[in-house]
Order: structure tokens, then sequence, then C-alpha cells
């Protein structure tokens, strides 16, 4: 790979390309379709377009389908697994019928468990980056990630990760085991990671800062006119950015976007990934289609300006209201 396409993530030695491929919308979350119906064959056609674009971080989870999208990964990296740096996760409990029980495990014990299944899932021995996917309430943090350790000593992990954590659980963390990166939702629509400290604390620390969702659940795209533009099986109609008043404003919002990148001859999606690019922060925007993932890593090369970035934050200053990321019920697992 094109060295000048790598960052380091985190400060322990895992070095990226400045865009990654969430992975999560290639497959069907418990039945329900996430972005709109997949294509198997074009969305491993879409992995392999990213690698050969010199982008070759992947990001999946057991909990996508659940456990087929790891399997859907292993299609696609089959005969080429040291090409790419896989992350996955794990959190999300999940019963030996492959069946999601809704409820969060960090035990010693189902950590052990889930990077075997997740090593069997993917075709391969050993995660490049393993993170926790959501926060066990009932476990302490210090006794998973020293099971992950535990899997870091034995090779079958490279980097420990944490996912949606608070400043608090972060610092616990990171005594018992250096973390490398913590993913939490982040865009010019979701800034939350910014007024709660959690950057500060991850610059302080040296750990890696990792965005999903960087276009807004798609709403950057500008592709979204409409409520009604969802199937009922699109679990974007569960969230409160897409529903009532709040969709609304939030088209506004996408509108201004759009002038700054037509003004700037690209597209609204690039110009959000440009901007948190220019963070030294790596995106991860999800897509299963090859026009896409050659749009989205494009943007990696786009450079903007003092004037783009605070016309950008002009827009949608940091405390903006743009709709919580989750309903209620997924909000509350968060550690905040």
């Amino acid at each position: 790979m094109n060295t000048n396409k790598k960052i380091e993530l985190g400060s322990q030695g895992l070095f990226v390309p400045k865009v990654g491929l969430g992975c999560m919308g290639m497959t069907q979350i418990a039945g329900m379709d996430v972005y709109g119906k997949a294509d198997e064959t074009e969305s491993i056609a879409t992995i392999h377009r990213s690698l050969e674009l010199g982008y070759n971080f992947l990001d999946t989870a057991d909990l996508y389908g659940p456990l087929l999208n790891e399997r859907l990964v292993a299609k696609a990296i089959k005969g080429n697994r040291n090409q790419y740096t896989i992350a996955t996760k794990f959190g999300y409990e999940i019963d030996d019928k492959e069946q999601l029980t809704w409820q969060f495990n960090g035990t010693k014990d189902y950590v052990k468990k889930a990077v075997e299944r997740s090593l069997k899932n993917l075709g391969t021995d050993y995660i490049d980056l393993y993170y926790l996917h959501r926060l066990d309430p009932n476990t302490p943090i210090e006794e998973t990630v020293a099971a992950m350790a535990e899997l870091v000593k034995e090779g079958k992990i490279g980097y420990i990760g944490l996912s949606e954590v608070s400043s608090q659980t972060i610092k616990k963390a990171h005594t018992i085991h250096p973390l490398t990166a913590v993913q939490t939702e982040y865009s010019l629509f979701e800034g939350g990671v910014e007024e709660t400290g959690i950057l500060k604390t991850l610059q302080d620390l040296g750990i890696g800062f990792v965005a999903y969702s960087p276009l807004g659940r798609g709403f950057i795209s500008g592709d979204i006119k409409s409520p009604d533009d969802f199937p009922d099986t699109d679990f974007r109609k569960s969230l409160p950015r897409f529903q009532g008043e709040q969709f609304y404003k939030n088209i506004a919002l996408v509108d201004e976007i759009k002038k700054l990148a037509t003004e700037k001859e690209i597209t609204p999606s690039q110009l959000a990934i440009a901007w948190i690019v220019s963070k030294g922060i790596l995106p991860i925007p999800g897509t299963k289609r090859v026009k896409y993932i050659e749009e989205n890593n494009a943007a990696a090369e786009i450079k903007l300006s003092i004037k783009d970035l605070n016309r950008l934050e002009t827009i949608i200053p940091l405390g903006t209201i743009t709709g919580a990321r989750y309903d209620v019920v997924n909000m509350v697992a968060i550690d905040q």
C-alpha cells in the first residue's frame, strides 16, 4: 500500500489506511435490513475493489447477522487474508443456536468463546483489532480487558479496542492493557465524543479514534428526501434522526452541506469524510457497492482549507440537535 495513505491508529503500532470500510450493511441483523437490501456478490466485489484501491481495513462484528457478516468477510478475503487488516467485535451475547439474546456479556469465559467463534467464522487464526462492542454492566471492564489481554499473549488478536464507552471506562481499561482504538458514532451530525471530552481523553492517552456512521447513517449523502424512502424493514425508521419534524430540520442542514460540496466539485459524502480525515480520525463509512467504495476512498485525498472547515462547523456547530443516534432502549445500552 502507498504509505501516504496510511496513518497510525493509536500508539501501539497498528497502521491503517486513512479510510476504512464498514461492512455492517452487507448482511441483515436479526432479520432487519441495514441501509437497504444487500447482495452478497456485490458486497464481496466491494471488499475486493477497496483492496485494489489500497484501502484494506475491514470493520465487522459478530452481532451483524448475527455471525453472517463475518462469514461473508471470510469469503471475500479467502486466499488473501494477509492483505487485509480485520477488525471485529463481541459483547452482544449470541447463544449456541446462533441467536442474539440481546444481553451483553463481557465475562472472561464469554470472551474466550466469542473469539474462537469469530476466528472460525472469519476463516483466520488471528484478528488484527478486537473490540468489546458494548460494555457489560454486570462485568467490571478490568475483567473483560484482562481476558482480551490474554488473547494478545496467545496471538489470537493483535490489538484491543472498545466501542461506545465513557472516558471513565477508557481510563480503567487502559490501565489493564494499552488500548489501540475506541469506536463511536461521529460525524457532522453527531459530536457527542467532543462534547463529553472523550476525544480529549483518547488524545491524552495515545488511543486512536474510529468514527462509525461518518455520513450520519446516510443522511449526509443527500440521497434521502423523505421518511418514506425507507422500507419497513430498514432499521433507520426507528431512529429519532429520521422521524417527524427532526427529519426536515436535518434535511435543511444537508442542503447547506451540499452547497459547499458543489462549490468544491465533490459529493456531500466526500466532504463529510474528508472533514473527519482532516482531524486525524479514522472514518469507516459503510457501503456494499463498488461505486460508493470508490467515492468514499477518494475522499481521503481531498484537502480542506481552514475556511472550508470553519464553514462546515458553522453550518452544524457542536451541540446542534439532530436527533438521538438510537432509540431509547439502545441509548440506555451506551456507557455515557
